[in-house]
């Protein structure tokens, strides 16, 4: 595990955008209503990933949480006797389409071990990093995917639910935060009346305000887990004019303010 972390630190020194995350504290972080956005694979390189309101199950280094999407989760992440690290890779649902057969969504995670050949798929992504552009990622991403398929873990296809309405606005404003974009225009691009989408957010139990604070605030939670930014320079690229508004926001959805999060991570 030391060589995958290792290698992702260097990764993370170069400064330029990667296919993967790196998540890293020193302190437990316990969070509410984690949005889960896309289909996203958490491997646990160090300390322990907790999952749910009770906790119960619980993710040792050395193991991987595969994660639906998923409008709220509550998660704790706690170090061991020197940190929390884990490695965060991101799917699109187009990822999928390499499974010919794909089941009704009837999970919302799934969890494995780290064997030899995904360890060293995963170092082999972070060194090639450094050298490919974005446009080639998805086919890492699909090559994860198989091996895990291939691996024995074949409910992949039955832990990613088709796009929901709420998701395909989610896309849509996490793609320039700044925007803000009205009911109008967002009905609009989905061709559909603004009394049409609001209901459909209705019948889906949520509301346009709700995703646009969640994709925002989501955008901030992870802007803080994987950068070292002021937290004003965060608010200000999540949409936000006030850096106070931001942290009222931000606690009264994830349960802690930005501050109270950004201590409990590991310095650079």
């Amino acid at each position: 595990m030391q060589e995958l972390i290792d290698l992702s630190r260097r990764a993370l020194q170069r400064a330029n955008p990667l296919p993967f995350s790196v998540y890293a504290s020193i302190k437990e972080q316990h969070i509410f209503n984690v949005p889960v956005i896309n289909p996203t694979l958490i491997c646990i390189l160090e300390g322990c990933k907790k999952l749910g309101r009770d906790s119960k199950l619980s993710c040792p280094a050395g193991s991987f949480l595969f994660l639906s999407n998923n409008p709220k989760v509550e998660m704790r992440n706690i170090p061991d006797d020197i940190a929390y690290f884990a490695m965060i890779i991101e799917f699109e649902f187009a990822d999928f389409d390499i499974f010919t057969s794909k089941k009704t969504a009837a999970k919302t995670f799934f969890t494995g071990d780290m064997d030899a050949v995904l360890r060293k798929t995963l170092q082999q992504l972070v060194e090639w990093s450094g050298l490919a552009p974005p446009e080639l990622w998805a086919m890492r991403r699909r090559e994860i995917l198989q091996l895990l398929y291939h691996s024995g873990y074949t409910q992949l296809g039955a832990v990613v639910k088709s796009p929901s309405l709420s998701h395909q606005l989610y896309t849509i404003i996490a793609a320039d935060m700044s925007a803000n974009p009205s009911a109008d225009a967002l009905s609009s691009r989905l061709a559909m009346s603004e009394s049409t989408l609001r209901r459909k957010l209705h019948g889906e139990g949520t509301s346009l305000q709700v995703i646009k604070d969640r994709a925002r605030l989501g955008h901030g939670l992870h802007l803080l887990q994987s950068t070292l930014e002021p937290v004003g320079i965060i608010a200000e690229r999540c949409g936000y004019l006030s850096q106070s508004r931001f942290t009222d926001k931000f606690k009264q959805l994830f349960g802690l303010t930005p501050t109270e999060l950004r201590r409990t991570r590991m310095p650079n």
